[in-house]
């Protein structure tokens, strides 16, 4: 009678707990919601969605806006469905992280405006006047010879990542290539100062190549620096120094988007 009992009492328990994970399962697939964004479908979280009270989305999930639904039964909202990504990944964060390279800033504040965003709307914003300020300030490097000012390369852009592209290049391959004589170049903001260039026949100024498998002239630098503006984009807008004759023989570049 107590065996009986005894199983009775673990059949009970086994089948509480059975019932409890059916309930605890069904709650967490009723809180995934599947959006239908102009084509595009995103499962998230209910918790996601409703984090910032008054917006669109948590107006949506908690019914105080009425919301179409698609053939499958999924909330469809006609809006751009490639952008909602950043949205979504903003409501998750609560920040503003948008991959290196970003230009649709202005169609994004759109669809922050429309989602009833108010703080991601002033955040792309911000964001994008900060870019147009930084397109209107032209910033440089220079490469010289601390010893011969004269001796170097001056490279003037309007966009201060390529600047700190090329000058991460040069530092690097400096770095491998002058391998144990870590004073022989110095780093600033804007300028890489090698107190010695190494120097070939007839005085030809040497620099660093990129693939580091041997020393350049500074000619050979120049034209590199060209074939990677070229390739971001950008276009030589002119020597700065013309009485040099040609851009080989130019102290400077001044490349713009």
């Amino acid at each position: 009678m107590e065996r009986k009992s005894n199983r009775r009492a673990k059949e009970s328990e086994e089948s509480h707990s059975n019932f409890e994970g059916s309930e605890q399962d069904k709650d967490y697939k009723t809180s995934l919601i599947t959006l239908n964004v102009g084509g595009y479908l995103y499962i998230t979280q209910k918790q996601t969605l409703t984090k910032y009270p008054d917006s669109f989305l948590e107006g949506i999930i908690n019914g105080k806006i009425m919301c179409p639904f698609d053939a499958d039964g999924h909330y469809f909202i006609d809006r751009d469905g490639l952008l909602f990504r950043h949205i979504l990944n903003f409501l998750r964060n609560g920040e503003l992280l948008l991959p290196e390279g970003f230009r649709e800033n202005q169609l994004l504040a759109h669809e922050a405006d429309f989602f009833q965003l108010k703080v991601l709307s002033d955040a792309v914003k911000s964001r994008w006047e900060k870019e147009q300020l930084a397109s209107r300030e032209t910033t440089f490097l220079e490469i010289t010879d601390s010893h011969d000012r004269s001796q170097g390369l001056r490279i003037f852009c309007n966009a201060p990542d390529f600047i700190a592209k090329i000058k991460s290049r040069i530092v690097l391959v400096s770095k491998s290539r002058l391998d144990g004589f870590p004073e022989e170049f110095s780093v600033s903001s804007n300028i890489i100062q090698f107190k010695y260039f190494i120097k070939s026949e007839n005085g030809t100024r040497l620099v660093l190549k990129e693939d580091n498998t041997f020393v350049c002239t500074l000619e050979t630098l120049k034209f590199e620096a060209i074939m990677m503006a070229l390739k971001c984009g950008f276009r030589l807008l002119t020597s700065l120094d013309c009485s040099k004759g040609s851009i080989v023989h130019s102290d400077a570049l001044h490349f713009i988007k």
